[in-house]
């Protein structure tokens, strides 16, 4: 795979092509990396491109330039000035009018690195990021350094240095100059990252968003294949669903949405249970083209992330694409038409056949709840509720209520429901590590959130800056040494990591030595999910009506429980906190390929693999987001990858398109080798060596679900379409 990965970094200079150059150029793919055909081969492309790389450059910044001169003529008549690309809604502050006093107080609860790169591109002056201010970013151990480690006195003088330059922006009128040249923004990213900048730059420009969309298609059906009908099925309306309807309507190729639910938001929509919220960094944890810059946790809740994901579906022009209350039971694909034919089952029962050219799915691996494989669940004679489909204000007060399971979900139905119950007694079969996280359910300070909504861009510098924190995020602190000889631990860094987390846990504890041994994993951290705690887990399990059982569950009765100590406990409702399926991609869809190939009969048989995640062998123009061995574990969010995948599959349907294509389908040989890699990359990792049961594991024992590299990997394999790894239909 490494090789594969120096081919992917030589197409960056294909990427800024309009599509029909890059079909042309890359049709061939790129010679082997190293030989001297490589090198005289890049350096001929580049004389042959450089005239148009140049003439786009020039069209990029007379865009730029007029674009920021509009802002500045708006600013005359209205109070909002544009915040960057995307999606308007989303690209407003309103203008300062704040006194000094108030400003000096807001900064004082800013976020410093972001704000000072702010400042500094919108002022032009880099003496707010010299080096004596940059922060250093130290390596995330079991908390994140505050204002990314920049000493005191470094803090001090941002704080002074920002204060005086916002003070100066509000009275010099507020006006942003002039398209700020990318030298600036480039000094700017620099102040905030680590290495190679013009490696680094194609992603962070990307997750940036300032000049323009980095992620809308670079070609569209009209300029390409003017008299092509070509039709495309998205399934699912959650955040991937939402991000591939947008990129295709960019494109102006026809789409359809088939959304089984009643609105958009997928596991947003259908997870509303008690204490629903993120548990990664909010900002983050939105798409680059609807950054929403005024979120009120940085831990945000269910309600505030459905309600970003349906402005957003509303905002990009989607929702009239949507067939809601609709489901696929069925696909199958014709070879001789170069078409998938979907079986689509509607509300009322009827079913009806529809062709696309394509399809992309967007269906997730959190949607399908899971029951534990215990005798006896369908006697209970109370209420079952699973957390994935919790029901409308159910009553539990007063009530006597079971818990089963401890993690995500548990974690945070726990603590919103133990105190109106009247007993409350929580099932264990193994404890979470708990990743200490003191400001898990805090609104973001005041003055954060004043300068959010004021000044410009500083929403995306925020993003920006926490998902470079994330983008190695703690990933080292899952590496297998080699001779390790530890039994909870799989490495020098998995063992700090875990002596952090007892060292927390014994503080949340020290009170209840019986509580501590209870909590307390016998597996190394990382090897399963690790769980945000800011005490509300320790502060519920010693409320004296609340019991943290971990004999064992022998059976469900119609009373209650049995555990395996024989004792029998009775509860009005029981609560499944246990998961979804998350092994099954893409069920339960039947799913039929060439040579009549059924996808989880005949390919998977209960090991799924996808090339890059997103394409499987025999079964073409089948795009997936969220696919196999895509979901990221400690480092990062969901987002990012689902934007990836999208954006690829963006790539592979224009290819499609320009060169008058029916279809593609990946040759066996790169995803045989991608899968290798990714395998090779699991076992060297918490959760790939570790011998205990996860949901990121399947049946087969094997990672099927965890990506195990950098995001930055993740970026370059996806980054560009190779056409040399698939077979096309004409």
């Amino acid at each position: 795979m490494p090789n594969r990965l120096n081919d992917y970094a030589v197409n960056y200079v294909l990427n800024a092509l309009p599509m029909q150059d890059k079909s042309q150029a890359a049709a061939s793919g790129p010679p082997v990396t190293g030989t001297r055909e490589f090198h005289s081969a890049r350096a001929a492309k580049a004389v042959l491109l450089s005239k148009k790389i140049v003439r786009m450059q020039t069209m990029l910044i007379r865009t730029s330039q007029k674009k920021f001169k509009t802002m500045q003529q708006q600013r005359n008549t209205t109070s909002d000035i544009a915040n960057g690309n995307g999606l308007g809604h989303f690209n407003h502050v309103e203008k300062i009018d704040a006194t000094d006093d108030f400003i000096r107080q807001a900064v004082d609860q800013a976020d410093l690195p972001a704000l000072l790169a702010t400042l500094a591109m919108i002022t032009g002056d880099t003496s707010l990021i010299t080096p004596d201010l940059k922060p250093p970013t130290p390596p995330m151990m079991t908390t994140i350094a505050p204002q990314g480690g920049m000493s005191t006195e470094a803090q001090d003088k941002a704080r002074r240095l920002a204060t005086a330059t916002l003070i100066k922006f509000r009275d010099s009128g507020q006006t942003v100059q002039d398209a700020p040249p990318p030298s600036l923004i480039d000094q700017c990213v620099a102040y905030l990252v680590r290495g190679d900048l013009d490696e680094l730059r194609p992603l962070l420009e990307h997750e940036l968003n300032i000049t323009r969309d980095m992620g809308a298609p670079d070609w569209k059906l009209t300029d390409i294949a003017p008299d092509r009908n070509f039709r495309v099925a998205v399934i699912g309306a959650g955040v991937s669903g939402i991000a591939a309807a947008y990129r295709l309507q960019q494109a102006g190729v026809d789409f359809s949405v088939y959304e089984k639910n009643e609105e958009v938001g997928g596991v947003w929509w259908e997870n509303r249970y008690p204490g629903c919220r993120l548990d990664t960094p909010n900002f983050a944890y939105s798409l680059s083209f609807a950054q929403k810059p005024d979120w009120p946790q940085q831990f945000s809740r269910q309600p505030e992330i459905h309600a970003y994901l349906k402005t957003v579906a509303g905002q990009a022009g989607i929702r009239s694409k949507i067939q809601f209350n609709t489901e696929i039971d069925a696909m199958r694909f014709d070879e001789a038409r170069g078409c998938w034919t979907l079986s689509v089952r509607h509300a009322d029962g009827t079913v009806l056949e529809e062709e696309f050219n394509a399809v992309i799915t967007a269906v997730g691996i959190l949607s399908r709840p899971s029951f534990p494989d215990i005798p006896g669940i369908d006697t209970f004679k109370g209420q079952i509720i699973h957390s994935g489909k919790w029901p409308q204000s159910p009553n539990l007060e007063g009530k006597r209520v079971a818990m089963v399971g401890t993690g995500a979900s548990a974690f945070q139905i726990g603590p919103s429901i133990a105190q109106s119950v009247s007993q409350f007694t929580v099932f264990q079969r193994n404890p979470p590590w708990m990743l200490p996280t003191p400001t898990y359910h805090d609104d973001i300070k005041p003055g954060m959130q004043w300068l959010l909504k004021h000044v410009p861009f500083y929403g995306r510098w925020f993003r920006f800056w926490q998902f470079w924190i994330a983008v190695e995020g703690r990933l080292p602190l899952t590496e297998v040494d080699e001779g390790w000889d530890h039994p909870v631990s799989v490495g020098r860094a998995n063992e700090e990591l875990r002596q952090g987390c007892l060292a927390w846990m014994a503080g949340q504890y020290s009170d209840r030595p019986d509580l501590l041994a209870k909590v307390t994993p016998n597996y190394p951290p990382a090897a399963k999910r690790m769980l945000r705690d800011n005490g509300a887990w320790a502060t519920m399990l010693k409320v004296p009506h609340v019991e943290l059982n971990t004999t064992g569950i022998e059976e469900f009765t119609t009373t209650g429980i049995r555990t395996k100590d024989g004792e029998l406990h009775a509860f009005d409702v029981i609560v499944f906190a246990t998961g979804f399926k998350a092994s099954d991609f893409l069920s339960p869809m039947k799913i039929t390929g060439m040579d009549g190939r059924e996808l989880h009969r005949d390919c998977w048989a209960g090991d799924c693999r996808a090339y890059l995640g997103i394409m499987v062998p025999g079964f073409p123009n089948l795009f997936m987001t969220g696919g196999p061995n895509t979901a990221v574990v400690i480092n990062g969010s969901a987002i990012f990858s689902s934007e990836c995948q999208v954006e690829y599959s963006m790539r592979a349907i224009g290819h499609l398109l320009a060169n008058g294509q029916k279809a593609l389908d990946c040759k066996a040989e790169p995803f045989e080798e991608y899968n290798a890699w990714v395998d090779a990359g699991n076992l060297k990792r918490a959760w790939g060596a570790a011998r205990t049961t996860s949901w990121y594991t399947n049946s087969q024992g094997r990672a099927s679900q965890t990506w195990p590299h950098s995001l930055m990997d993740y970026w370059n394999i996806t980054a560009t379409f190779k056409p040399a790894d698939y077979e096309f239909m004409r």
